[in-house]
């Protein structure tokens, strides 16, 4: 493993000069004559399915929905007044951090011109203050140091209660260990360790937990850890992000598929794997239609259709692991509901506002400002197309109540929509999500089954790199390649990361000399 990649080398394209680089195996540039199946085309399946593909290897992409793109696909609806729009899960963040991510959609836009930045990530506590990201310094400790200095949520007669300790060990970590040293540790015991204005909790990492649709109260404390370090005091590509410039699939999965087609990869929309029988020398999928023959197969589902192959292949892995695989839980359901109205936002409005203390709403984006489509659509209708989530909802949640909750908290954030008629509306409710809780880290499935050619990948893949939510997807698509790739003596692809180990040397030796005081 190698320190300080230098923008450029080994195809390398963010800013960060601490950002580590995880080799990939060596071996031979090409092989041929091989046959991966990936089960699943979202992006830990096209992840795979390109760092395959661009060594000799063919490749077949199942994927049940129509769509590419998985958990961030998009697909076409029509409005109750007959408009036909694009709809989609919701709103995603591209963060510059998102390496792997980032490089799998370089290799069919190569200048990223499917994304586009926002100006700010506004975060908002009701009755309280509003945190903005847009003129902090991106480097570490300058941005800690701005933050600090500059957030309301942080008034200065309350840092004098913080766990000075608690607060060094969110620099002091040393990934896979901090995993694991936190097993057992929900996201809330490490808030109530830090001590932190209450202001600071809500908006400054309450936001962490919830987006990966948890209450703090499961959510892994090491996650959270993890997820504080990658994106503020670990990494100087800041806190800022991008979003896609149009609907998931034609400004990303669209180019992409027509890429990975020139290189040989065959998609089979519409198709999904219902078991899979595995032997020394190869693996056959069977699917809804006919059996694929295969010298190897990457499962890059969601969870329950992972558990469900899983529970009908009784060749794939031993008995422990299987158990393993059948007690993963799913993250409580979360709510996305698009309105397309009749009436504009605001002048100014933030494209996203992530918010806290607003009943059940989590954050809200206003989709005409970065989406073409949906710009197109506000523009022909002087409108707005409004999304709004909730996270960790109750599975009993009684809907017109959460839909009459959602919209007042709109009202109060956006009261210029108050009386706006809606000209259509999508309403989305899923709990197809890995819940990363409290459970011991080492009892995660990781990449590798006990069946050699047969591996996994997705979100909720444990991972030694301090990655989450799609750039985990990534990055595991690319472990899951790599281990093939190894075992057939072909290179693979490096992992790019932010730093896995304290980014400042004083860290360590100023929590023993405060330790030794008290």
């Amino acid at each position: 493993m190698a320190h300080g990649v230098e923008n450029g080398t080994a195809g390398f394209q963010g800013r960060d000069k601490r950002a580590e680089r995880h080799a990939g195996p060596a071996g031979a540039t090409w092989t041929e004559g091989r046959h991966v199946v990936v089960v699943g085309g979202g992006i830990a399946g096209m992840s795979a399915a390109a760092t395959l593909a661009e060594r000799g290897v063919k490749v077949t992409v199942l994927e049940r929905e129509q769509q590419l793109g998985g958990r961030v696909r998009s697909w076409p609806t029509t409005l109750d007044n007959g408009d036909k729009v694009p709809m989609s899960r919701g709103f995603h963040a591209f963060f510059k951090q998102y390496y792997q991510l980032r490089a799998l959609l370089r290799r069919a836009d190569p200048m990223l011109a499917g994304l586009r930045p926002v100006e700010d990530y506004p975060l908002t506590l009701r009755d309280g203050p509003r945190d903005s990201f847009a003129r902090i310094p991106r480097t570490p400790p300058l941005n800690l140091i701005g933050f600090v200095a500059t957030s309301p949520s942080f008034p200065v007669r309350d840092l004098t209660k913080v766990n000075v300790d608690a607060a060094l060990g969110l620099l002091d970590v040393e990934f896979p260990k901090t995993f694991e040293d936190m097993d057992g540790r929900s996201a809330s015991d490490v808030l109530d360790d830090l001590r932190f204005p209450d202001t600071a909790r809500h908006l400054a990492l309450e936001v962490f937990a919830r987006s990966f649709f948890a209450d703090p109260d499961e959510f892994s404390g090491g996650e959270l850890v993890a997820m504080f370090h990658t994106y503020f005091v670990g990494s100087a590509e800041g806190l800022l992000f991008d979003v896609a410039a149009d609907d998931f699939g034609t400004a990303l999965w669209d180019p992409l598929t027509q890429h990975l087609e020139r290189q040989g990869v065959e998609f089979r929309l519409g198709t999904s794997a219902t078991e899979l029988e595995v032997r020394e020398d190869g693996v056959t999928v069977m699917t809804d239609g006919e059996p694929i023959e295969a010298d190897a197969a990457v499962l890059a589902t969601e969870l329950r259709p992972l558990q469900r192959i899983v529970g009908a292949s009784p060749s794939l892995g031993d008995e422990h692991w299987r158990e393993g695989i059948g007690a993963l839980r799913s993250a409580p359901p979360f709510v996305v509901w698009r309105r397309w109205l009749d009436k504009p936002a605001a002048a100014g409005s933030p494209d996203f506002l992530g918010t806290s203390n607003y009943g059940p709403l989590d954050n809200v984006s206003m989709m005409h400002q970065f989406e073409d489509s949906a710009r197109r659509w506000a523009a022909r209708r002087n409108g707005s197309v409004v999304e709004l989530h909730a996270y960790a909802v109750d599975h009993h949640v009684d809907e017109q109540a959460l839909r009459a909750e959602l919209a007042a908290m709109q009202d109060l954030i956006h009261p210029e929509l108050a009386d706006a008629t809606t000209l259509g509306e999508e309403w989305l409710v899923a709990d197809d999500c890995h819940l990363v809780d409290t459970s011991p880290w080492r009892n995660r499935p990781t990449v590798q089954t006990p069946s050699g050619n047969v591996v996994l990948a997705g979100d909720g893949i444990r991972c030694d790199y301090p990655v989450a939510l799609m750039e985990r997807a990534a990055t595991t698509g690319v472990q899951a390649a790599n281990h093939l790739l190894a075992s057939w003596q072909v290179a693979g692809q490096d992992i790019f990361t932010a730093p896995t180990s304290p980014r400042f040397g004083w860290v360590r030796p100023l929590r023993k000399a405060l330790a030794k005081r008290r």
